[in-house]
């Protein structure tokens, strides 16, 4: 094996180690969140939570509009500093970053505090009881929006540990804050109880910034002699061309997040109108509406934690490359994410498909959202893609490219959502079609400009293969399913258990994994490996 052959494979180990620590971390938020939900539901009731959600999302507008793009930048400059070995411009690039970031949180948490009572008096939020849960927000912004600059500047050295712990360590003590807070206000009434819970949020945050800042000097540290011997000869950037190139890769990144509520405010005012259109009286047409964005949704959501994970971590290897002028670089990081993606969304995408009217009755005991967990299955395949391909626009510095193609899908998700959800036969099939076209549309888009930038196309064996080995493990839950009908909800069970293993010989018979796939896998990557040889695969 040549130098660069081993140093590619060195990098690409090291982007997929990445990617492995943030899903496993995201995964545990997931948990520790849901296991959140029901207790602090019980704590303070239907109507406790109702006053909790109120100040939510104008919490949610003023961390995205603060700070939602930043870390993006921050690392794809970052990346760009250190391949170049100008480390003193990395640290530049952070402490002006800092700055930047201390000011933006002051302001909008400040705006949050002192801004409550007007959110109140305008009737934008509609019950006064939510200025408590409001208030106790605001401090949660100025920690986000600060935090975030650390975050960056991490994972700009391609180091996903921290973030991945301060996020678990976040949600833990916001956890734990909530629920001891709420039950401590609880005597006081809802709105103080509904406060006490919101301040989780701020608690959660100062901790996930205590992790990151001891990560940070530690990192501080070890580079000292590094940053003392670099070259003087290397130009140092001003302040204000920071700040422009900062705001210039943000502000797009942080149009993309607000995409997704105004897709999600989209469908509220769309698709439940278009049922009723198609003939469905006011509750089912809720109930149906519910079928689709409480349940469908965040089931694909769930399905691509993988292909979340691995964006964050593609766009400093991606931007590193880039500053290094390594083309052939970016093609083989580009092919292995895809590669990687493909193999994780198609069975997931299947298994899915088969198990929808399983799944929505034992998660959501809910089995009328079947036919929206079914059509909605599809858009993991899509959803995987379009992340992927953001992050990799993204790391080629081209992050106003996602958001215009973002707003292109979200035109044609609702021109289909209004036509497909008002056809009787479809309804809430046809909202979630127009939501699986919309991630499509932008998937698709996005992969025509990174042909454009890098010369990157799909070869069809990358696609036949996991698609045929998907195709086996549909079969075989089919068969499961089918000759386990009789023993109820455990047949999920037996299927899953059987799915797993057809998937993957099914891969590695029409070779859809190879060595060199395990080689790159951090952790366990190499005992799988150790042990497929031992049954007479990997030759």
């Amino acid at each position: 094996m040549s130098a660069e052959q081993q140093n590619s494979n060195t990098n690409n180990s090291k982007f997929l180690k990445g990617t492995m620590i943030l899903t496993i971390s995201s995964i545990i938020v997931k948990v520790i969140g849901s296991l959140n939900w029901i207790i602090l539901s019980r704590v303070l009731g239907g109507e406790g939570i109702g006053l909790y959600q109120m100040g939510f999302p104008i919490y949610l507008m003023a961390i995205t509009v603060s700070s939602a793009g930043v870390p993006v930048a921050i690392s794809i400059i970052t990346s760009e500093k250190l391949a170049n070995k100008d480390y003193r411009g990395a640290k530049r690039v952070f402490n002006v970053s800092l700055r930047l970031l201390l000011i933006s949180g002051l302001i909008f948490s400040s705006a949050l505090f002192f801004g409550a009572d007007f959110l109140i008096n305008q009737h934008i939020i509609r019950d006064s009881r939510a200025y408590y849960s409001i208030i106790a927000l605001a401090p949660a912004v100025f920690f986000v929006t600060f935090l975030a600059s650390f975050r960056g500047y991490l994972q700009g050295w391609q180091i996903m540990t921290p973030t991945a712990t301060s996020e678990v360590v976040e949600q833990l003590v916001r956890v734990i804050t909530m629920l001891v807070f709420a039950d401590l206000f609880m005597p006081y009434g809802l709105a103080y109880a509904a406060g006490g819970a919101s301040m989780g949020a701020g608690a959660g945050a100062f901790c996930a910034l205590l992790v990151l800042m001891w990560f940070y000097r530690r990192l501080k540290r070890r580079l000292h002699a590094e940053i003392e011997a670099q070259d003087d000869s290397i130009p140092t950037e001003s302040a204000g061309h920071i700040i422009k190139r900062l705001l210039k890769l943000a502000l797009p990144v942080s149009l993309t997040s607000l995409m997704l509520p105004i897709g999600a405010n989209l469908d509220l005012l769309i698709v439940p109108q278009r049922l009723e259109a198609a003939g469905f009286d006011v509750r089912h047409a809720t109930e149906l509406f519910g079928y689709l964005t409480g349940m469908a949704v965040p089931l694909v959501n769930l399905a691509t934690i993988f292909t979340a994970a691995m964006t964050i971590s593609l766009v400093p290897s991606i931007s590193e490359s880039r500053a290094l002028e390594r083309f052939d670089a970016i093609r083989d990081k580009i092919r292995l994410a895809f590669r990687v993606a493909m193999i994780i969304t198609f069975p997931c995408f299947m298994g899915l498909f088969f198990l929808a009217e399983k799944v929505a009755a034992l998660i959501y005991n809910a089995p009328g959202a079947a036919g929206a967990i079914q059509t909605m299955s599809v858009g993991i395949l899509f959803l995987g893609m379009h992340q992927i391909s953001t992050g990799i626009l993204q790391g080629l510095g081209k992050t106003a490219i996602p958001v215009i193609n973002m707003i292109l899908a979200c035109i044609v998700k609702v021109v289909m959502s209004w036509w497909l959800t008002a056809i009787p036969f479809l309804g809430i099939k046809g909202a979630s079609m127009a939501t699986v076209a919309d991630f499509a549309v932008a998937a698709i888009i996005n992969m025509g400009f990174i042909y454009k930038y890098t010369g990157f196309t799909f070869s069809l064996g990358s696609l036949l293969k996991p698609l045929l080995a998907s195709g086996v493990m549909g079969a075989v839950i089919y068969a499961v399913l089918s000759l386990t009908e009789q023993l109820g909800m455990w047949c999920v069970l037996f299927a899953m258990v059987a799915a797993v293993p057809a998937y993957a010989l099914a891969l590695i018979a029409f070779g859809g994994l190879n060595k060199e796939d395990l080689d790159n896998v951090p952790f366990i990557g190499r005992r799988i490996l150790a042990v497929g040889q031992r049954f007479g695969f990997f030759k």
